[in-house]
Parts: structure tokens; sequence; C-alpha cells
């Protein structure tokens, strides 16, 4: 029997795949110790500009520009993936998730995976997989936006139905950048994310850290 892709995307996006995403906010406990992001209202407003301006939709084109290449030209994909972290705990978040997920992956489908950074391995494990890419992208997205929103669940911290609530309303947008990424180049990726960039460095030098990142 042949397992539906989506299953496969599943797993690996899923919180049980051993990537240590739970360990990283992204920047977000910065902002929430300076008081930037206090409620429901200030994250979902947070995670929009993320997804739509920073990391996410950036992430998305890293991911399909690892799918549609050969394993020649990954060098050149994941150097720029590395380039983009704004700080090292950002090129951090990249590498290790990136890192523990090649090697899981490799070790169950029997695939030759080095490690890369993260958008970069799962787009090139998906094509190796022949996984649909929107489906991939889609769900990477979701993944991606669903870690930061456990991390606002604790941190703020978000009732459980309010950080749902707030994830719920993001989905559709999931869904339209990271359809949209995916018929973009490397030439279209920008940023402006400012702020969440800041934090990332100043996170760095925190006193009180839970995360990583």
């Amino acid at each position: 029997m042949t397992t539906d892709p989506v299953l496969t995307l599943t797993q690996w996006l899923s919180p049980t795949f051993p990537v240590g995403a739970f360990t990283y906010s992204h920047g977000l406990e910065h902002l929430v110790a300076t008081g930037v992001v206090t409620n429901a209202e200030t994250f979902s407003d947070w995670l929009t500009d993320t997804l739509t301006f920073g990391a996410g939709r950036n992430d998305v084109i890293l991911l399909a520009a690892a799918y549609n290449t050969d394993a020649t030209d990954l060098q050149e994909i994941d150097d720029m993936a590395r380039a983009l972290a704004p700080s090292a705990e950002r090129l951090l978040e990249a590498d290790q998730q990136g890192a523990a997920f090649a090697r899981t992956a490799a070790a169950i489908h029997n695939l030759d995976l080095s490690a890369l950074t993260y958008p970069v391995a799962v787009g090139h494990a998906a094509h190796l997989q022949h996984l649909p890419l929107a489906d991939t992208a889609r769900l990477f997205m979701h993944a991606f936006a669903a870690n930061l929103t456990s991390a606002a669940t604790r941190l703020v911290p978000l009732g459980q139905t309010e950080a749902q609530a707030v994830l719920l309303q993001t989905a559709p947008l999931c869904q339209e950048i990271a359809d949209k990424a995916i018929t973009e180049t490397l030439d279209d990726i920008a940023s402006t994310t400012f702020a969440t960039d800041i934090a990332s460095m100043n996170h760095e030098t925190q006193y009180s850290r839970l995360f990583r990142s």
C-alpha cells in the first residue's frame, strides 16, 4: 500500500519529529520580555508580519528552490539561507533544526541527506521522496506558525483556546503565502521584519531565557 504523501509530511513537520523546534522562539521571547507582544492581538500581529514579510515567506522560497534543483546546486542555496540569518541564534535555529531533520529523515527513509539548513533540508528530502511541492510548502509554513504559537502560549502567556484561535486565523495566510512563494525565485527573497531581527540579536544577551532564540 502506498502511503499518502500528506501523512509523510505530517510526520516530518509534527512536534514529534526530533528537530528541537520547541526550543526556539525566533526572537519572540525578547519581544515578550520588553512588552512588545503582550496578548493574543499583539502576538497575532507579530506572527502575521513574520510570515508575510520575514522568514516565513523566505523559508518557503528556499524550500522550493531546494526542491526544484539537483544536488549539485544545493550548497549555493544553503549558503544563501545561512547568509540570510540576522543573528547567531537565528543561524543556530536554521542550522540545528536542519541537521536534526536530515539525520532522522535519512535514517528512516534510507536517503542520502547532508546537514543543510532546515528549509533546504525539507525541500530536498521532499524532492527525493517525490512529495508534492505545494503540500510540502503549506505544511512547512503551518508548522512554523504552530511552533511560534506554542512558544507564545508559554511566553505571553496565552490560554490554549486563545492561542489556537490565532493559529486558526493564520491558516489561510499560511496557504496563501506558501502557494505564491513556490512560484518565486531566490531573487524574490526580501525581509522587512527589522524589529524581530533586532530582538533576536538582543536575545543573545538576555538575562533570563527559556528558548535558544
